[in-house]
């Protein structure tokens, strides 16, 4: 069926109103919880046959996700589509309340790198809103888009939510479209181009980008820890994902130490032989292999840099950055990494790590390794960032209750639990005035003596 019918499509349906029945929004969340675990299976095959992410990987970062974000919408949906009521201000016998309706039509743009994570967690906030939805995702990953199509079409009407597969002139078509609202996720070169299309509708967006997410490690810290969450945040993926440590600010003090410790706990988590170990994925496609194989040159490899073209593997690497200098002028510095390689640079003071920082456009994440709670607070109130972690990695992304989101060159919008709802909702706000009486002095012929009862009544 062309485009244009389809849309048509949902758009008739939409103006019948069904989709702002809280039931038909929880029936068809719990219908698509019941197609994920059907097709559980399907899904766990084509993310390896993309990816090759083993089952426990598949679950942890990419169905599990998502059934969490499901059963939590399930449960507070009834709550957060309420009316809210708020003060009647000066007219103060009036009703006075925020409705959550739905914005209408929804295009869904989805990546390679968790292809079925970041598919379907945004469609879980557009159904909940109440809205219809077309869902794109990323014709890279094709086992995964394929298998998310046929899901999607056994279980919904695509006069509801379609899937539509194709490659980027596919896209492109679909943005030539008025739609009601947009959710892009992927780099911040095609967001720029889904941003210029939306205006030609002035449709409203959400942008969830990237950038190069910095992590500073202090001189008071658990080493240990400190590195078993680097390598685990960093290397998850193969480093194909969006909040990943991209490189380190390391004190100078315990540079030489924490190399070594990142190094032991490489070897601990996926031993020697990284290559035979299923706790570690591939580069998506020969395009971004040679991309990331593109930065080893000219810099200096203290751990790693094994590479299989044929297997599309990379090693974890390690690039030790003599100094602040160096990587300003290296091209590994230009864009968003996206891949198994951790440039590590050191530092004498902490204000020299935030100037460095401040200097770069504000990225998705930052973390910041410190037991010291000055150094903590200082590096958050000086630095701006989507979101951070202190003494971790990524798993701020795991809390449905904080909202997730860029800012800057990084995205702007933000999704997950609540937020996800919000997003995908307009907030009308409505006054309903009594018929007891009025206050007379609204309504001309006025004096300006009237201008101290005026004057009490704004206060």
């Amino acid at each position: 069926m062309e485009i244009e019918n389809i849309l048509k499509q949902q758009k008739d349906f939409f103006k019948t109103h069904k989709t702002k029945d809280v039931n038909f929004r929880l029936k068809q969340l719990k219908n698509l919880r019941k197609a994920i675990l059907d097709y559980e299976d399907k899904i766990y095959d084509a993310l390896y046959k993309d990816l090759k992410k083993s089952k426990y990987h598949s679950y942890l970062n990419e169905i599990g996700i998502v059934l969490k974000e499901i059963s939590y919408a399930i449960n507070n949906l009834k709550k957060w589509s309420k009316d809210k009521k708020v003060n009647s201000g000066i007219f103060f016998l009036s009703k006075n309340f925020i409705k959550s309706e739905p914005l209408g039509q929804i295009l869904v743009i989805s990546p390679w790198n968790y292809p079925f994570n970041l598919a379907i967690c945004p469609v879980i906030g557009a159904i909940s809103a109440g809205n219809t939805i077309i869902l794109k995702p990323s014709e890279i990953s094709t086992h995964t888009a394929k298998v998310i199509e046929e899901m999607i079409t056994k279980y919904f009407d695509e006069k509801y939510f379609k899937v539509i597969l194709g490659d980027s002139k596919k896209t492109s078509k679909l943005l030539d479209f008025n739609f009601d609202y947009i959710f892009f996720t992927g780099s911040e070169n095609i967001g720029k181009i889904v941003m210029q299309k939306a205006a030609n509708n002035l449709t409203p967006l959400t942008l969830e980008l990237g950038g190069k997410s910095p992590c500073i490690i202090d001189k008071d810290i658990d080493l240990d820890k400190t590195a078993s969450r680097i390598i685990n945040g960093k290397f998850m993926n193969a480093g194909q994902t969006c909040v990943a440590p991209d490189y380190l600010l390391v004190h100078s003090k315990i540079k030489d130490k924490l190399i070594k410790k990142l190094i032991e706990k490489i070897d601990f988590f996926y031993s020697k032989d990284i290559k035979n170990s299923n706790d570690y994925e591939r580069i998506i496609n020969e395009k971004h292999f040679n991309r990331l194989i593109n930065y080893l040159k000219d810099v200096n490899i203290v751990y790693g840099g094994k590479n299989d073209i044929k297997d599309l593997f990379i090693s974890p690497t390690l690039i030790d950055m003599k100094n602040i200098d160096d990587i300003n002028n290296n091209k590994i510095m230009k864009e968003e990494i996206f891949g198994p390689i951790l440039p590590i640079m050191e530092y004498n003071n902490l204000d020299e790590a935030i100037e460095f920082i401040n200097s770069k456009p504000k990225p998705l994440a930052l973390y910041i390794f410190s037991n010291n709670k000055k150094v903590q607070e200082k590096v958050l109130n000086e630095t701006s960032s989507g979101g951070s972690c202190i003494n971790d990695t990524i798993i701020h992304l795991t809390n449905l209750k904080l909202p997730f989101g860029g800012v800057g060159q990084s995205g702007f919008g933000a999704y997950h639990g609540k937020s996800s709802f919000n997003t995908f909702s307009h907030k009308k706000s409505i006054l309903k005035n009594t018929n007891f009486f009025d206050i007379i002095m609204r309504f001309p012929p006025h004096k300006d003596s009237g201008i101290k009862i005026l004057n009490k009544l704004m206060k």
